[in-house]
């Protein structure tokens, strides 16, 4: 195996070396160089011999001081990855992407089962795509951790659940790494009646039983209105999702009291569904599922009360708008009241996006597209020179692209208003509200 190069940094170590674009990597010190973990890994040695395949097909081998970089190198590949992603083998009886309607973009639509993009970007993983050479490899470069969609520990179910007949016994993986000290973060998403209640139970006695599980989010499964031919599935209701959360509490109880520490989180949206008072930020501990979205809620709500109290008090004039989802609205009108108190010359509308192009179950910020806050603003008679948006509404930090390939310039032009994307953290929310 080979990856090609695409390009070389002429002033890098690589380049200084005669190393092209279009030569192939075969190996760093004798290992061969498949992808980026490769790369990654075997480029940190102190002293590196480098062999390539240049364009004739001959060999050439460079030696170099380890530098403890691999960027140093200054080689560049086609992908982020050097080869494509892995597509997703299962068939998940509450996927998300199955539930798209037809004719949004076509990255969209690609199910993503990828073991490098946990390690590299927190992504969750099935395990059902590692072969016995990916799990050696995870343990043999420590890879850690590891984000494991897990659903439930029962095999027949998971199984059922994924409609995948490897997914019960790739489990044993767990173990695996978790006599290895690789650590895991496991994600369970609940599905009224299949695996909340007692086989929620039983997933969590056995993921607490792997020494190297440091932490578990449970998150109800969301259901967009185009479900048409697939799964029956029924939304959590306030019964149901407080069931969840007695049985995490209780568990947890549990756990404490024989002397370990808090293990399982529910997600903010089982406080919503069961009208419930989402908790302090001692609830979280140290906030360990919080790139999962769990503790969103109460970590941004203690750093922007933090910055507030912080803040001194002026008679600056501020006039602008903020738009949000229904999940996240309540917490948004809470931070506008809070500082319009404190800084009375301040004047903040917040407004509540409905989700009609998903539908009313969906409620997050991320999922909300752009013609549906357009269309929102536009029947409420919107009228502001500035309009903060979630960074979440938009695929990237560098794409401000909406679901429906609406964009930022889009919105000005519809709503002759001027966007201000924000990170969703309670500090930069506060300094937006203080800087515009």
């Amino acid at each position: 195996m080979a990856v090609k190069v695409f390009g070389v940094d002429k002033k890098s170590k690589c380049g200084k070396k005669g190393i092209m674009p279009g030569f192939d990597l075969l190996t760093i010190n004798g290992n061969e160089i498949n992808d980026v973990l490769d790369y990654r890994f075997y480029s940190m040695d102190d002293s590196l011999e480098l062999v390539f395949c240049d364009d004739s097909g001959n060999k050439r081998c460079v030696r170099l001081k380890g530098c403890g970089d691999y960027d140093d190198l200054g080689l560049e590949f086609e992908t982020y990855l050097m080869d494509k992603h892995r597509r997703c083998k299962n068939s998940c009886i509450f996927c998300f992407i199955d539930q798209l309607p037809k004719g949004l973009r076509e990255s969209l639509y690609f199910k993503d089962d990828d073991s490098r993009l946990s390690f590299l970007f927190g992504n969750y993983i099935t395990l059902t795509n590692l072969s016995e050479h990916d799990v050696e490899r995870i343990i043999k470069m420590h890879i850690s951790p590891v984000n494991v969609s897990v659903h439930t520990m029962n095999p027949e179910l998971r199984v059922k659940m994924m409609r995948n007949p490897n997914a019960g016994k790739v489990l044993d993986f767990l173990k695996r790494f978790s006599d290895a000290g690789i650590s895991i973060n496991a994600q369970l998403v609940l599905c009224p009646g299949i695996n909340d209640g007692e086989e929620l139970l039983y997933s969590l006695e056995k993921l607490s039983e792997l020494e190297a599980v440091s932490s578990v989010a449970a998150v109800p499964v969301g259901l967009t209105r185009y479900r048409e031919g697939l799964y029956p599935l029924e939304p959590f209701d306030a019964k149901s999702a407080s069931d969840v959360i007695d049985i995490i509490d209780s568990f947890n109880d549990r756990l404490i009291s024989s002397g370990r520490d808090k293990l399982v989180y529910p997600s903010d949206e089982f406080f919503q569904l069961a009208n419930r008072d989402i908790p302090s930020d001692d609830y979280y501990c140290d906030f360990p599922q919080l790139d999962n979205g769990v503790g969103l809620y109460a970590s941004s709500k203690s750093e922007f009360f933090d910055a507030l109290n912080d803040a001194a008090a002026d008679n600056k004039s501020r006039r602008f708008s903020l738009a949000t989802g229904e999940s996240a609205y309540p917490l948004m009108r809470l931070f506008a009241d809070a500082f319009t108190d404190k800084f009375l010359s301040s004047e903040i509308n917040v407004y509540c996006i409905k989700n009609e192009f998903f539908g009313e179950l969906v409620t997050v910020a991320g999922l909300i597209t752009g013609n549906d806050l357009i269309s929102t603003l536009k029947n409420s008679g919107f009228s502001s020179d500035r309009l903060l948006l979630p960074s979440v509404m938009f695929k990237s930090s560098s794409e401000l692209v909406f679901l429906d390939d609406v964009t930022v310039p889009d919105v000005e032009r519809e709503l002759n208003t001027e966007v201000v994307v924000v990170n969703c953290d309670g500090y930069s929310i506060f300094n937006a509200f203080f800087n515009n």
